[in-house]
């Protein structure tokens, strides 16, 4: 029996519930580890369902950050294979790198915070405080990813700057990429929502310095997650 037919033999039924960090942390643990080796084939998202006890696109979640780690490839038509069995120093999300998202991102959501305090209207804080009880209540690793983007955008979009709200909208899908990933590595769902509180409870006082400091210690912790994820002090 190869160590791959093992290792699929190994049945791992889960729950629903946070699935995919699940997922994604088995099989990200049977690379590193070496049980499944470079160049080697994954079973079929139909073979992981079945072995996982879970829909496909549970599944599909957590190849898909896999990928985006840089530790596995999908080819299409052919499959998806272990490309190495450490994360990429060089990872990057689309047309941005990890390195550029965490130096860039502080000089621009800082800022948009603060003027977000000073500039938004009722509508907007009503829009920012559903969506922290939204994201609060979620349990869904995408379905939270894509609130935690809707946060940030609105964020920018409140501070009555185009620029900002212009620049967080085109790199919108690069900083889903990396909230996804951060989130299913590191469970980072709970302390975020708290995170998110504070900024907009900044931004509800009318403090700039407070939303702009707030927004900071988040991409902080965002910083220091993704520095241990790619085992690099260059981020």
């Amino acid at each position: 029996m190869s160590a791959l037919t093992d290792w699929l033999s190994d049945t791992s039924p889960i729950s629903r519930k946070n699935a995919a960090e699940v997922i994604f942390e088995d099989i990200r643990s049977a690379i590193t580890s070496g049980r499944l080796t470079v160049g080697t084939r994954l079973p079929s998202e139909a073979q992981l369902a079945g072995r996982y006890g879970v829909s496909r696109p549970i599944v599909r979640e957590a190849l898909r950050s896999l990928q985006t780690l840089g530790l596995t490839q999908t080819r299409t038509g052919s499959g998806t294979y272990v490309l190495t069995a450490s994360p990429n120093p060089d990872l990057s999300y689309g047309g941005y790198s990890a390195r550029d998202l965490i130096e860039a991102r502080p000089f621009i959501e800082g800022p948009a915070a603060g003027w977000a305090a000073l500039r938004r209207s009722e509508q907007q804080l009503a829009a920012l405080l559903a969506l922290c009880d939204e994201m609060d209540r979620q349990t869904d690793p995408h379905e939270w990813v894509l609130l935690d983007s809707g946060f940030h955008s609105a964020i920018a979009e409140a501070s009555g700057n185009a620029v900002f709200a212009k620049i967080v909208a085109d790199a919108r899908d690069a900083l889903m990429q990396q909230s996804e990933l951060v989130n299913l590595m590191a469970g980072r769902r709970v302390a975020s929502n708290m995170e998110h509180r504070q900024i907009v409870d900044a931004i509800r006082e009318g403090s700039e310095e407070k939303a702009r400091k707030a927004m900071e210690a988040h991409l902080g912790e965002v910083k220091q997650v993704v520095t241990t994820i790619i085992g690099s002090d260059q981020a």
